[in-house]
């Protein structure tokens, strides 16, 4: 159920609270960084992989969320591509995923932290 997920409390008005689950943070980390030219994917276990290959993405494989007051430091794992540059590819991603979390959430995301966690062969710039 989703009252059994974890969630923030993002802001709250006369009519009630606004809450989001730490589920679409992730969510929204791990689009974000699939979208960089140079991701090939999130990294996740042995199962979310499988699941990957047959066309079903979960875009929180790889991405931890953590918190201190409403400031969110994100912890994202991912695939590279052969050939891409490590550093700027981090750095977009970094970028990227701040930025979708801020506009998205209000949140303030003071970290970003990439994990490049294999080179896929498989792609080449």
């Amino acid at each position: 159920m989703a009252e059994d997920r974890k969630n923030r409390k993002i802001t709250e008005s006369k009519l009630g609270d606004i809450r989001i689950s730490d589920d679409v943070v992730a969510n929204i980390v791990g689009l974000a960084a699939t979208e960089v030219e140079g991701v090939t994917s999130l990294y996740g276990n042995i199962t979310n992989e499988l699941l990957s290959k047959h066309s079903m993405k979960n875009t929180t494989k790889g991405v931890r969320i953590s918190y201190e007051g409403n400031k969110v430091t994100v912890d994202v794992a991912i695939n590279i591509g052969y050939g891409f540059s490590i550093p700027e590819v981090s750095a977009n991603v970094q970028e990227k995923a701040k930025t979708a979390v801020e506009t998205m959430t209000g949140l303030e995301v003071v970290g970003v932290n990439v994990k490049i966690a294999s080179v896929d062969m498989g792609t080449k710039k």
